[in-house]
């Protein structure tokens, strides 16, 4: 979508389907219980967001993300970059499973694990990488983006490579180095140079291919068994 409010009824569209198949099994409580848990955090994280979208339209005087690429320069000059940024950061950090809201993606680990090979590995949980990746030349290249996003990527790769070696659960194993992987992605977009930038984007690509495959063998030994 090349409007932002657009990019957003899609944004909160996938965090319901996801809550939808986090509670497939509904005659159980806990899948219930992670269903609700992702729905409000990353519900919480997308109405942030669109206050940011609705911000970053008043700063920059357009909702097309094609026209907003162009204004980079105002928006951050503007009195409202910092929460436009901090807004559209928690949004990011929600969907994407960052430091401190890290925990419902292994809780989503309920979900039948075809779910949690296509909606919480390869796709879902990169759109906020993705929203970083396409605002970044917008929002990119202050000393608060590098301050915050680069640490904020780091915390969450080493946190979710320390709990990927304490679980016994082969999903949940996959699960936090899903984690670590998104942080790395994050890290490398706080970076901001190109050649990290590249990587970042190289990076999610061959995560979503390898880790899809991991989960999908995951599955059939876990039906297996």
């Amino acid at each position: 979508a090349d409007n932002v409010i657009t990019l957003f009824v899609f944004w909160e569209l996938t965090s319901f389907s996801s809550y939808l198949l986090i509670g497939f099994n509904s005659d159980q409580k806990p899948a219930r219980e992670a269903a609700l848990q992702a729905l409000l955090v990353t519900g919480a994280g997308g109405l942030a967001l669109l206050a940011g979208f609705l911000l970053l339209g008043q700063a920059a005087g357009t909702l097309e993300i094609s026209a907003l690429l162009a204004k980079g320069d105002a928006v951050r000059s503007h009195p409202f970059y910092v929460p436009i940024f901090l807004l559209i950061l928690a949004g990011a950090m929600t969907k994407s499973a960052q430091f401190p809201f890290h925990f419902w993606l292994p809780n989503a680990m309920q979900a039948p694990t075809p779910v949690s090979t296509y909606l919480h590995s390869a796709t879902m949980v990169k759109a906020g990488v993705y929203l970083l990746a396409r605002l970044s030349p917008v929002l990119a290249g202050t000393a608060i983006w590098e301050n915050v996003v680069t640490p904020v990527g780091m915390i969450t790769m080493l946190t979710g490579a320390f709990l990927s070696l304490l679980q016994t659960d082969l999903k949940l194993v996959l699960a936090y180095s899903t984690v670590s992987a998104l942080g790395v992605m994050t890290m490398m977009l706080g970076v901001g140079s190109q050649p990290a930038a590249e990587a970042a984007v190289m990076f999610l690509v061959a995560h979503a291919l390898y880790k899809g495959a991991l989960f999908l063998v995951v599955g059939i030994l876990d039906h297996e068994t």
